[in-house]
């Protein structure tokens, strides 16, 4: 489990390629304070487990399923990189709950400077339009973020000074291809209601309730 909130921008150091999938070995020093072999760490917004360390890197399995549905493909050695720890329990709830999980790639359509923000538009798959919301919360590229616009097919987020620093997302411009994950309350909340039984009056009257 994860907040959304970038501890770190690392650097791949190598990228292994493998039939249909990826090794990784990333630079970076924030994230490998208290990391051990079998930690998961958030990659631009995907839960990748360490199955190595140096005192400087470490390194991930990218399965074949993840590079079908993320952006790591893209990834190259010297591309720069999002990361974030998992959240320990004891540990402050910054941003909001994000599995790494991610559930499509979206494109940046649009860029725009307003006084100290920047507001970015992202064509995102149709079918995943149904967990946007406005003020809703969506994960870009694993940074959490908060759902300023809808459009056909375009989710529109700003971004405060402080994420425009710390996070890759800034940078990124129109055209880029970015990770996505929606709310996950959203999308357990549709899971509920479309499972059988369906929950309705008659069936809690039917069971009792």
């Amino acid at each position: 489990m994860f907040t959304g909130i970038v501890e770190e921008v690392g650097r791949v150091a190598s990228v292994r390629s493998k039939p249909q999938a990826m090794e990784l070995t990333i630079s970076c020093s924030l994230v490998l304070e208290d990391a051990k072999r079998g930690d998961s760490i958030s990659i631009n917004g995907v839960c990748l487990t360490v199955s190595s360390m140096t005192p400087n890197t470490f390194t991930v399995d990218v399965i074949p399923e993840t590079v079908k549905s993320s952006t790591m493909h893209g990834l190259k050695s010297g591309s720069k990189v999002n990361l974030e720890r998992a959240m320990p329990a004891n540990g402050r709830f910054g941003g909001h709950f994000v599995s790494g999980h991610i559930d499509g790639v979206g494109v940046i359509r649009s860029v725009k400077k307003e006084a100290n923000a920047v507001t970015k538009s992202i064509e995102v798959k149709p079918e995943l339009m149904k967990y946007m919301m406005m003020k809703g919360s969506i994960a870009v590229d694993g940074t959490s973020l908060t759902i300023f616009g809808l459009g056909h097919n375009t989710v529109t987020i700003s971004l405060i000074p402080t994420t425009q620093e710390d996070s890759l997302l800034g940078a990124k411009g129109i055209g880029e291809s970015v990770n996505i994950e929606c709310d996950m309350l959203a999308k357990y909340t549709e899971r509920i209601q479309t499972a059988e039984p369906k929950i309705s009056r008659g069936w809690l009257a039917e069971n009792g309730f």
